[in-house]
């Protein structure tokens, strides 16, 4: 999957390795809730792993198949708000990918941040599939992640509404 950084200059971490994404987190993985699934305990998750609610740190330049991922109420740089699938059949190519996450992520902001995405000082950027990862592995899950260009969070962002 490719991540886009938060900070100015994009950050991009190219497609995984097969047998990494195929072999799971390297590093310690986040602790969650048996029931609510909710991060515990801070730890590294595959990008296929993070769900809808879960608070991640930037990463740095380069590859990488895990994401940082921590308890929302301490210091967290994105909170992922929003998972789709696009629709299966051939790669579509990077512009496709990029237009259906824009569309769907700017349409899904204001739901999630109680404003919409013109009013707001906050940004999202998008964790999308690569090609190697859409045919090697079936990837089509799109992820919406909200963030505070001025610093990082403490607690949710949903209802931040500013």
């Amino acid at each position: 999957m490719r991540l886009r950084g938060t900070s100015s200059a994009a950050v991009l971490i190219g497609a995984l390795a097969l047998t990494g994404a195929l072999a799971g987190c390297s590093g310690t993985p986040a602790a969650r809730d048996s029931e609510t699934r909710e991060v515990t305990e801070a730890g590294q998750d595959s990008v296929f792993q993070i769900r809808v609610g879960d608070c991640t740190i930037d990463v740095p330049d380069g590859d990488a198949s895990e994401v940082p991922v921590v308890p929302c109420a301490e210091l967290h740089d994105n909170e992922v708000y929003y998972a789709f699938n696009m629709d299966g059949g051939a790669w579509p190519g990077e512009t496709a990918v990029a237009d259906a996450a824009a569309e769907t992520c700017v349409a899904q902001f204001e739901k999630f941040i109680g404003i919409s995405y013109d009013e707001t000082e906050l940004e999202w950027w998008p964790i999308t599939p690569t090609e190697g990862s859409w045919t090697a592995l079936n990837d089509r899950e799109i992820y919406c992640l909200a963030y505070d260009p001025a610093a990082p969070s403490t607690g949710s962002l949903s209802g931040a509404a500013r």
